[in-house]
């Protein structure tokens, strides 16, 4: 199987660089909205403080989370806090052009009907048609157990092929939110942003294309890895 895309950066900072001049540019040659599922996690936080001094087509982009943790939005584990602070709050971004999930008012399992319905709306349709993505950008990180977004090893939401979006509870103290594999799916471009030593055998799974792995399961097309030059080993 041929190895997906990988761009090899030096370092961390090399790499949150170009990830987001390569987003930028995507953004800026659009000519229609254009979509953003965001990722948490340390590697991308650098990314998005990048992209907020960056010349962007602020007013027709949108942006939603792949995943996030089931807390208010003002708690430390928060996603949405996270990109908040990095970007939002620093770039000239409309309030109705950010999609967070919803964390407060209703348990996890409506929470992910709601972000459904609400992706749904948006879509302006309830089943996603592979010739018109969703997103245009799809960010994910890769964990150490080779999970992406919150897709964790030995959970029934690997299996789930009809909801867009799920409730994870068990996997972690706190209970999740998170696209599946379709909805990941149906992205134009989707991204692993992957840095530091403790990630090199994920990586050589993902990028041999080992489904033994969450991370591994996705449809190969339009993949795209930046990694550091130590989660590659190089």
């Amino acid at each position: 199987m041929k190895e997906l895309q990988t761009d090899v950066l030096k370092d961390p900072e090399t790499l949150a660089q170009s990830a987001a001049e390569w987003l930028a540019a995507a953004a800026k040659a659009s000519q229609d909205r254009f979509v953003v599922a965001l990722s948490g996690g340390s590697t991308p936080k650098r990314m998005y403080q990048i992209l907020a001094g960056m010349d962007l087509p602020w007013r027709r982009t949108h942006w939603f989370w792949g995943d996030e943790r089931f807390v208010p939005p003002d708690d430390a584990l928060s996603n949405y806090r996270m990109v908040r602070e990095a970007l939002f709050a620093h770039a000239s971004i409309p309030a109705e052009n950010i999609h967070p999930v919803p964390t407060q008012g209703l348990e996890p399992e409506a929470a992910a009907a709601a972000y459904e319905a609400e992706l749904k709306r948006f879509y302006g349709s309830d089943r996603l048609d592979p010739t018109r993505p969703l997103f245009d950008i799809t960010l994910l990180g890769l964990g150490p157990d080779g999970h992406t977004a919150s897709l964790f090893p030995g959970t029934a939401v690997l299996a789930e092929r009809h909801k867009w979006v799920a409730a994870v509870i068990g996997a972690k103290d706190e209970a999740r939110i998170t696209f599946t594999y379709p909805l990941l799916e149906s992205s134009r471009h989707i991204a692993f942003l992957v840095a530091g030593a403790e990630k090199q055998r994920m990586l050589g799974l993902l990028r041999g294309g080992d489904t033994g792995i969450p991370a591994g399961r996705l449809a190969k097309e339009h993949v795209r890895v930046f990694a550091d030059s130590a989660a590659t080993g190089r």
